[in-house]
């Protein structure tokens, strides 16, 4: 395993992190009655795999159903004082709901602490208005660190990049945990930022919400040769210094192989990734003209300030790498999800929306004679049954 300080918090992180929303029984809270017993030992399993090979930061949440119940007993197996555990919490508009919240974590996790904390689903200016200030839920998790019961606080985010930047410029957080890989580089202004006020930064879902790349299309596959998609999408991740940590989302021990494998060429990144970056790039422009490619999300408004809250940026993003590159299973999963995700993947797509106010939503926009034609395109392209939250699929 490779490691990197992870910002302020001193902590040498793995390069990977064993998130812990794949492997729970349930997706809310059960009695331990209803956990099989192949499921824990499988879940045990993929802990001791992960410390094995020296992932030894747990990621988990108070919003992962039995995760956290369910890590307890794994966790207390294993040498305290060589795990970095973490758990998140969803901010409340009264902060002793977050800290009852946190409690109900603890208890589970059976730990006297945890060595981060994130506030959890920072997705909008009404949450991150409950977050901040000194009588807010970041005052609470501070409250918590004097306590002893927290060691470091970060946050965790699905929001826009100017919410995001909001968060971060106001200095109240160690690290963050959120979105940016190679089929999404949107958030690169908030890891710049990051860095430079010391953060820690912890990439979420590059394999997932990162272009389904655990289930390739061919097209993918071909152009990323001699790598996996997944092992190109994390070297192109750790080839910025600003990235300390990628969730791997193990259901299983066997789901770090992988990962692991990439490892190979961590001291070559830059080398080994370059071809393979120009060949994905260049097949892009191919479909879609180079232009476009540089192009394509300048001038965008949020979704809160267009008609009916469609939005615009995650449809053009989810049609660029959809047609270009052939990831059209993961655009149909994040389109139809739009409209279903409340603020953790917001705004609307076009059969829910008309195109009324969108020459002027689109008036900055170096493409907005193209864009109505290529939201109806779209929109022929993804649409398929709807979809909802993990959390919400069962």
């Amino acid at each position: 395993m490779k490691y990197r300080r992870f910002g302020k918090t001193d902590l040498e992180m793995p390069v990977f992190s064993c998130g812990g929303m794949r492997y729970q029984h349930k997706w809310n809270d059960i009695e331990w009655s209803e956990v099989p017993n192949d499921g824990q030992k499988n879940l045990e399993a993929t802990i001791h795999r992960a410390v094995e090979v020296g992932i030894n930061h747990i990621e988990t949440a108070r919003g992962y159903g039995s995760s956290e119940m369910q890590l307890g007993p794994a966790l207390k197996k294993l040498p305290r004082k060589k795990l970095i555990v973490q758990t998140k919490v969803a901010p409340f508009a009264n902060p002793r709901e977050f800290l009852e919240t946190f409690q109900k974590s603890l208890d589970y996790l059976q730990l006297d602490h945890v060595d981060l904390l994130s506030l959890h689903g920072i997705n909008n200016q009404e949450i991150l208005d409950w977050s901040l200030g000194p009588t807010g839920c970041i005052a609470a998790a501070r409250w918590l660190q004097k306590e002893g019961r927290v060691r470091h606080v970060g946050f965790s985010t699905h929001a826009t990049t100017d919410l995001i930047l909001k968060a971060i410029e106001s200095d109240a957080f160690d690290y963050v945990n959120l979105h940016w890989y190679f089929v999404n580089d949107l958030n690169w202004p908030a890891i710049e930022a990051s860095a430079a006020r010391d953060m820690g930064v912890f990439i979420i879902s590059p394999n997932d919400k990162g272009g389904k790349l655990y289930a390739p299309p061919p097209k993918l596959a071909e152009l990323c040769e001699p790598l996996h998609p997944m092992q190109f999408n994390e070297l192109y991740c750790l080839n910025r210094q600003q990235v300390h940590t990628l969730s791997c989302g193990a259901a299983e021990p066997s789901d770090f192989d992988c990962h692991l494998d990439a490892l190979e060429y961590y001291d070559t990144i830059g080398t080994t990734i370059a071809p393979i970056e120009k060949r994905l790039r260049d097949a892009l422009a191919e479909v879609h003209g180079a232009d476009w490619c540089a192009r394509w999300a300048e001038g965008l408004p949020h979704y809160v300030d267009v008609p009916g809250e469609l939005n615009l940026t995650e449809i053009l993003r989810l049609w660029t790498y959809a047609k270009g590159l052939d990831l059209v299973d993961w655009g149909k999963m994040r389109y139809n999800l739009l409209g279903q995700g409340d603020h953790w993947f917001p705004g609307e797509h076009m059969g829910k929306s008309d195109k009324t106010g969108l020459t002027e939503a689109l008036r900055k926009s170096p493409f907005a004679d193209r864009i109505p034609e290529i939201l109806t395109e779209t929109h022929r392209l993804l649409l398929d049954t709807q979809q909802k939250r993990q959390s919400e699929s069962e």
